[in-house]
């Protein structure tokens, strides 16, 4: 099974924060998911291949979207437009 997670923000800062923030999650990922973070201008685009359950792939998208999320709070509280 694969997911593939594209996110466009404003501007490649921004996106290139967030990529920054969630790619420790690319190396530590159980056996059987693989995870790989991808920034291309202002798209952060993660590829999630599960070899294992649908529920371990669920719960894989939920932990990135949650540090995507994470990222997005603060990089809005550190803004100062």
């Amino acid at each position: 099974m694969e997911a593939r997670i594209a996110l466009l923000y404003d501007d490649e800062r921004k996106a290139k924060a967030v990529a920054e923030a969630v790619s420790p999650d690319n190396v530590k990922t159980p056996a059987g998911v693989t995870v790989q973070t991808l920034l291309e201008g202002k798209e952060v685009t993660t590829v999630i291949k599960c070899e294992k359950s649908v529920k371990t792939l669920k719960s894989t998208i939920d932990d990135l979207l949650s540090c995507v999320r994470v990222a997005e709070k603060c990089l809005e509280a550190m803004s100062t437009d």
